[in-house]
């Protein structure tokens, strides 16, 4: 019976224990019915290659979300359905097996005849079908033709009489006497306990004559091969989205103990508006260390032939993502373990997030590639969103899974303070809940106080010394604190225990920020670009230390990126603006500092920043210098920042500050002959004359004098006295 999710506003269904829709997890109440890196140097855009770790600790497995959704594309991307087709026009009319297709299943010589025995190992073999149509299988399945031939032998076409539907029989091994086919009928048995919907379904196994057969489901549509042949490379987003959808298949086999062994374009089918795995044939058990093993040259990992684990999976995973948005030379030679450079292939070098995504994938080390099916499948999602919002110039942002919120949001400085680069304003790692001491961390951060913060965290430390999420917490306020030293220590020891731990490489490199290192601290925020592919929060970091760096190529490169895809990490959007100011281009900037949403509650900071920016007063500019404004005048800069200032619901002190401040640019810009008098144009509702900008300075400096005391009021009454217009009196 169908489940429906019970998420607020969710329509879908539960599927596998996930909404299909919006791919949370079932609640309890949804169970009841309703109506890592290359050991070379790889030379990406930011010019720094994933560092080595030593591996001289346990590699532990992290957790991951399960809100990647569950749909193709996840809803950002449409993919144009397949017509459906009449399944007996997919049986071939000849089926041969090509000669340069033919080799020995045993040895792998080259074969020239159709049938008979290898002339270098004596194994026998044939390449013609067994089945011929008519044919009545196990009594039930008719057979109607020949579709493919595979690595155990022929695939067929069949109509099970007794359920009237169309199936699939799949040889399960080349053999010729009936014990050997009804052993390995029998030994291939646990796949009929793989039930998922992005797998095709096993409905039985059967044994006619020397021959074993599984029986499966009929999946109409094309292979994810025939759409590559046809189409040729597949574009990013379309190519990621068949890879994000089977991922979940694969999560699901890895959660029932199995590995799939040889996956490749051939064996992913999309069928209607989703996508399946198609073929068995390769599956084993995890724990079945006599297990057959198979693979292809040129998708299979260098250690797959020791057996198949988890990470050899996804290495396949990996390359096939590859195939479809590529054609990789020497794919199964030179190329075998690896990929093109940015400098080959330009599609990596305007997809750095993609490549990266590829090259984690696809790590020679095992240890460095992504531990579960899950982990790759968020940072895949991610990375898609990256790539639709590029492609389509629409925002395409989402929660994270791994990171807090982007902490200048939250900062309460007052609307005319400009937003600075600040490492400690960097998004934080989620709390990991499993960690032994999650509660009396939760505790400790509810404290204001750093100190007090500090000595709970302490006191967790020596309540649960095995916990190392107490330790990466109490490192992070150590830095805030300057005391640079016991983090560092901390964060040590974390590092040697877990050299893959990202969360750890995070807090070193905040607290490389700290200290004024930021060149050091871009080489670690680069390799949690490398294991995290798919999030921004590392992009925003590496921006961040780039910028602090002045390598401003490439601060505006990471933030553009970020602030392109979630405009709600603002902190991207004003740290493109002083990037763009330090390079002199007040246009762009102000450009940067639009991407805001009104509806934040820092816009009116950034409206002042960029109303300040057009007048060449903010503190982004080094040396004081106002920079350039692009081909605009500077009497449409002035223009531009006065309807800015009239836009902004400031009030008190604040509102009086910025209004002189843009009057006194107006009135630099007059008596320089910078621009020339012009009454048609109005600065803050005054004329753009001499006279009328000093009666407005003056209004503005008396009003601030009535709200100061002391000598501020009298500075500020002399100042204005100073700017009131000459008269005759």
């Amino acid at each position: 019976m169908m489940v429906r999710c019970r998420q607020a506003g969710c329509r879908g269904t539960i599927e596998d224990g996930y909404c299909n829709i919006c791919g949370l997890a079932a609640s309890k109440a949804d169970s009841a019915p309703s109506s890592l890196a290359p050991s070379g140097s790889v030379v990406t855009g930011t010019g720094s290659s994933p560092r080595s770790r030593a591996n001289n600790g346990t590699k532990r497995t992290r957790r991951t979300s399960s809100r990647t959704q569950r749909q193709l594309g996840a809803g950002l991307i449409t993919l144009p359905e397949l017509p459906s087709t009449d399944p007996e026009k997919a049986i071939l009319v000849d089926p041969v097996v090509p000669e340069t297709k033919r080799s020995c299943a045993n040895c792998g010589n080259a074969l020239r005849r159709e049938s008979g025995f290898c002339g270098k190992c004596g194994h026998k073999y044939a390449f013609s079908p067994t089945l011929k149509p008519g044919d009545l299988v196990a009594g039930q399945y008719e057979v109607k033709g020949a579709l493919a031939y595979g690595g155990l032998g022929w695939i067929y076409l069949a109509f099970d009489t007794t359920l009237a539907r169309y199936v699939v029989l799949k040889g399960l091994l080349n053999v010729h006497d009936e014990s050997s086919a009804a052993a390995a009928v029998a030994e291939r048995k646990f796949l009929a306990a793989v039930k998922h919907p992005n797998i095709v379904g096993i409905y039985n196994f059967v044994q006619h004559g020397a021959e074993g057969f599984i029986v499966m489901e009929y999946v109409g549509g094309k292979t994810i091969k025939q759409i590559r042949q046809e189409r040729g490379p597949l574009p990013p987003a379309e190519a990621l989205a068949y890879i994000h959808r089977i991922l979940g298949a694969f999560s699901y086999l890895h959660r029932q103990g199995f590995v799939y062994c040889d996956f490749k374009p051939d064996n992913m089918m999309l069928e209607k508006d989703d996508v399946k795995l198609i073929d068995l044939g390769g599956v084993r058990r995890l724990d079945d260390p006599a297990g057959d093993i198979y693979g292809t040259v040129g998708y299979s990992a260098p250690e797959a032939g020791e057996g198949p684990t988890v990470v050899s999976d996804l290495f396949t995973v990996g390359r096939t993502l590859a195939v479809l948005l590529t054609t990789i030379h020497g794919f199964s030679k030179e190329h075998r373990y690896s990929l093109p450079t940015p400098a080959e292939e330009s599609l990596f070098a305007k997809q750095e997030s993609l490549y990266r995504l590829l090259l984690k994938a696809t790590a020679e080390k095992p240890d460095d590639r992504f531990d579960s099916a899950d982990a790759m499948a968020e940072q895949a999602l991610g990375v898609l969103r990256e790539v639709v919002a590029r492609e389509t110039g629409s925002p395409r942002p989402a929660a994270s899974a791994m990171f807090g919120t982007d902490l200048v949001v939250l900062d309460s400085a007052a609307e005319l303070e400009p937003v600075q680069p600040d490492p400690l304003l960097l998004p934080i790692p989620e709390l990991d809940t499993d960690d032994p001491a999650a509660r009396q961390i939760a505790n400790a951060g509810a404290l204001l106080d750093r100190d007090k913060r500090i000595a709970a965290l302490r006191l967790a430390q020596q309540q649960v010394s095995s916990s190392r999420e107490v330790r990466v917490r109490l490192s992070a306020d150590l830095a805030a604190a300057g005391y640079f030293e016991q983090a560092a220590k901390l964060l040590q020891d974390l590092e040697r225990e877990d050299p893959w731990d990202w969360r750890v490489l995070w807090f070193q490199g905040r607290l490389l920020l700290l200290q004024r290192k930021p060149a050091e601290a871009q080489k670690l925020f680069d390799q949690i670009y490398f294991d995290l592919p798919g999030e921004l929060s590392p992009k925003l970091a590496l921006g961040l230390s780039a910028e602090l760096a002045q390598n401003f190529d490439l601060a505006i490169k990471m933030y553009d990126l970020v602030s392109a895809t979630d405009p709600g990490m603002v902190s991207a959007a004003f740290g493109l603006a002083r990037c763009y100011c330090a390079r002199g281009n007040r246009r762009l900037a102000v450009k940067a500092l639009e991407r805001i949403s009104p509806g934040a509650a820092i816009y009116p900071r950034a409206r002042v920043e960029a109303a300040r920016i057009l007048i060449g007063l903010n503190s982004y500019s080094p040396n004081g210098n106002h920079g350039k404004n692009g081909t605009r005048p500077p009497i449409t800069d002035l223009a531009e920042a006065s309807s800015l200032c009239e836009s902004l619901t400031l009030e008190g002190a604040s509102r009086h500050i910025l209004h002189q401040q843009v009057l006194r640019a107006a009135l630099d810009m007059l008596t320089s002959k910078t621009i020339a008098p012009n009454p048609t144009i109005k600065v803050l509702g005054r004329p753009l004359q001499e006279p009328r900008v000093r009666e407005a300075l003056e209004r503005s400096l008396r009003a601030l004098a009535r709200m100061a005391n002391g000598e501020e009021r009298i500075r500020l009454v002399d100042e204005a006295n100073r700017l009131r217009p000459w008269t005759l009196i």
